[in-house]
């Protein structure tokens, strides 16, 4: 990160829809910490090799932007959705122990243990939603069929929300993750919306609690007396509403056309189904797609990565998804291995800001695997892999649709 270096335009280009940029190779060898101009026209760093990523990520001291920091937006003053910009209500990222408290407390539902006693009624409902594609007839996007449904039904029934409601959450879901579909206004519309809505959602909850993550909440801070308040209640609900269904959801449609682009990925795990677990955390870590800007930090000092001195009010773009293709970490980084193993990708994030429903993610990825290569096991795209196309503007990329026969 010099003046001699150029400036990097983000988001990179790729040449096909589940290829990663082949400036990531470039960056990662040569200019690891560059230079980055966003489509707002701020300027930024992005890192690109694993131990980089790691160190910011797993450093206490720093976290997103948060509301009042000076720091770069991704999307044009006047458009960009709510998560792309610094002013935002819809933010649950504390610092040092604030963060540390509301992490004990949310952190409690999302443990491994409880996400596996939820497995089986995850897999009815793929199960269900699977023959409801296969009585629909070929071709079908699996995109829309199974991999949006499931986790807005998994999410809706963790908050105790209404799942008739998901046309609702996935509008408000797309308003605060797109770049450049919604002007401002749109945007801060939506915002308005989604907050009047958990804010009566979390009102019906006290005065009739159930089994929900927002019950269970609010149950602590009675018994307790020091859980979250209305406000914290507030943006958690809405933050793990967009998060728990928006990222799986276009997880779940890039991860069945990764191991189908190539049908003896599809092929192996017909033929051991116990190749699952690996095969879901080696999708995680190859997809390509993950919006193009990486995972932002907003650095309060100066942080230092092998020599090159990134100073005090520098936005940090963490590429994820290049640091996960490092050679220096991965061996074979640019292939699939699907019995990769171990496997410390990074795209759950690290440190003490990973994403709290990772544990969820990988359990909903997991179901939908097994179902698919149970119950369709000559399931095959529909197009060539060149056609399918990816959702232009997403700050969590994904594929617009999964065209598949069976």
């Amino acid at each position: 990160m010099s003046q001699n270096d150029p400036v990097v335009r983000l988001p990179l280009p790729t040449e096909g829809p589940l290829d990663p940029p082949a400036e990531w190779e470039r960056l990662r060898a040569r200019c690891p910490v560059a230079t980055v101009e966003l489509p707002s026209g701020d300027t930024g760093a992005l890192l690109t090799r694993y131990d980089h990523v790691k160190a910011l990520l797993s450093d206490p001291r720093f976290s997103r932007p948060l509301p009042g920091d000076d720091s770069a937006r991704v999307a044009p003053e006047d458009g960009g959705g709510v998560a792309t910009r610094n002013d935002t209500a819809l933010s649950v990222a504390f610092k040092g122990a604030e963060h540390q408290r509301w992490r004990r407390h949310v952190g409690r539902y999302f443990t491994a243990k409880r996400m596996t006693a939820l497995r089986p009624g995850m897999t009815r409902t793929a199960e269900a939603l699977v023959a409801e594609m296969v009585a629909g007839g070929a071709p079908a996007d699996l995109k829309a069929a199974l991999g949006f449904p499931l986790p807005v039904s998994v999410i809706c029934d963790l908050l105790g929300a209404p799942v008739r409601d998901r046309d609702r959450f996935s509008y408000w879901s797309d308003a605060f993750l797109n770049i450049d579909r919604y002007t401002r206004a749109e945007t801060e519309a939506a915002e308005a919306e989604f907050s009047a809505y958990m804010t009566e959602l979390i009102a019906a909850k006290r005065a009739a609690p159930g089994e929900d993550l927002i019950s269970t909440l609010i149950e602590e801070s009675r018994a307790e007396g020091e859980g979250l308040t209305d406000p914290e209640l507030r943006d958690t609900g809405m933050s793990l509403l967009v998060a728990g269904h928006e990222t799986t959801a276009n997880m779940i449609g890039k991860m069945v056309a990764m191991l189908l682009a190539d049908r003896t990925r599809w092929e192996r795990l017909v033929a051991d189904p116990s190749l699952v677990r690996t095969a879901v955390d080696e999708v995680l870590r190859a997809d390509a797609n993950l919006g193009g800007f990486g995972v932002r930090r907003f650095l309060t000092e100066d942080f230092e990565f092998d020599g090159t001195v990134v100073p005090t009010g520098t936005t940090v773009f963490c590429g994820l998804s290049a640091a996960n293709r490092d050679e220096r970490t991965f061996a074979d980084a640019g292939e699939l291995d699907l019995g990769r193993s171990p496997n410390p990708h990074l795209t759950f994030g690290a440190g003490p800001h990973s994403c709290l429903g990772q544990a969820l993610a990988r359990t909903e990825l997991q179901v939908v695997l097994d179902v698919l290569l149970r119950t369709l096991p000559s399931l095959e795209l529909a197009v060539p892999v060149a056609e399918l196309e990816r959702l232009a503007g997403l700050a969590v990329g994904g594929l617009r649709e999964v065209p598949v026969r069976w």
